[in-house]
């Protein structure tokens, strides 16, 4: 993997570089679509590729050894023959899905962490070989670190001896990805994850250890677990401050549209988050003038299109109230339509704000438009 950046805003940290992977190159600042089980839910490849345009998508090392399996995966010849998809790939490590099962799982440093399926209640143990073993065998062009997710609030010792754990975890990692190559004949990007939860001298410290591994970029974790915007935006100043500068920086679960152009102000490249396709299939819609909800009733007699800004064809012949009622009437075409819309403007987004740092005028620009698409219409 390669990075290099072409220019960075005078008047902020913001930077709009090209990541280069096995499988094509990707523009930053940049969105990541989240296909949990290897499709975004409700669109088909070709939409991603033709409609939002998306340059990378995610998936997820716990749901994808789950269903269909690594057997499936490798018979298949990973991920990208097995949903189709020939642009880059990320995998999460299944760190959060493990975190997020806290009634049924054990942590244990030494081992790693024992589970139960969400499917079946079988037992399972993800240690930080295991996990490198699953991400090998999908074939993404990055993969993550197994890590530990703090919980938020915790208290301090906790959250010491939990990134502590993921210092260990990284080298075990590393230790495994040197001794099993890769199974596809190219090479696949390790990204580790900076944690300690939102006490500055564990981000610190944290964020040297992995600036230090020298892998080809960088993850900042635990920022979407609970915490207030303004600690999020907080934590991605510091370690941003840490974090080398030539290598891309990931911010991780996060957020709104607003909170995307805040933290590509502070330095960050690249951003995933369920959020657009988590609220289009409940009928909340993001634009360019604000943010939409599609069940009101005020949109029940508003046959302007739904978004007039938009290039996206269902933005254009489909007018707010028709997709009202198709929310309303639980019409499956409703939840597809939202979907597409919201991932097709987070990717307007952050290529507009790459064209704004270009220009040299991003942070003016996201000054602007932060307040209006913030708004609730």
């Amino acid at each position: 993997m390669k990075f290099i950046i072409n220019s960075k805003d005078p008047k902020s940290n913001a930077r709009a570089g090209v990541i280069t992977t096995a499988h094509g190159e990707i523009e930053t600042p940049i969105f990541m679509p989240v296909g949990t089980l290897g499709a975004v839910k409700a669109l088909h490849i070709r939409d991603l590729k033709d409609d939002v345009k998306a340059q990378i998508i995610l998936g997820n090392t716990y749901h994808l050894y789950l269903r269909p399996g690594t057997d499936v995966l490798e018979e298949a010849g990973g991920l990208h023959k097995f949903n189709g998809w020939s642009r880059p790939i990320l995998t999460d490590s299944g760190g959060f899905q493990v975190f997020s099962l806290s009634h049924r799982r054990k942590i244990n440093p030494e081992e790693g962490v024992w589970f139960q399926s969400h499917i079946d209640g079988s037992r399972h143990l993800f240690s930080p070989e295991k996990v490198m073993d699953i991400e090998r065998s999908i074939g993404a062009d990055i993969i993550m670190q197994f890590d530990e997710c703090i919980p938020y609030p915790c208290e301090y010792d906790y959250a010491k001896k939990s990134t502590e754990t993921t210092y260990k975890w990284l080298k075990r990692c590393i230790k495994r990805l040197d001794e099993k190559p890769p199974l596809y004949g190219y090479e696949q990007s390790l990204f580790p994850i900076v944690q300690g939860g939102v006490f500055r001298d564990l981000r610190a410290k944290s964020a040297e250890y992995v600036a230090s591994a020298g892998c080809d970029g960088n993850a900042i974790g635990g920022v979407s677990v609970g915490e207030p915007t303004e600690k999020i935006y907080e934590i991605t100043d510091y370690c941003c401050q840490i974090l080398p500068e030539d290598k891309p920086r990931y911010l991780m679960g996060v957020g709104t549209p607003a909170n995307i152009l805040e933290n590509i102000a502070l330095g960050i490249d690249m951003f995933d988050c369920v959020m657009p396709t988590r609220n289009g299939r409940n009928g909340m819609i993001f634009t360019w003038d604000g943010i939409l909800n599609m069940r009101n009733e005020k949109w029940k007699y508003d046959f302007t299109p739904i978004d007039a800004q938009s290039d996206l064809f269902a933005d254009r012949e489909y007018t707010r109230a028709y997709l009202r009622h198709l929310y309303v009437a639980d019409e499956i075409l409703g939840p597809m339509i939202g979907s597409i819309h919201n991932l097709h403007f987070y990717l307007d987004l952050v290529t507009t704000a790459r064209k704004k740092i270009l220009e040299g005028t991003f942070a003016s620009w996201k000054n602007e438009i932060v307040p209006k698409i913030s708004q609730r219409l």
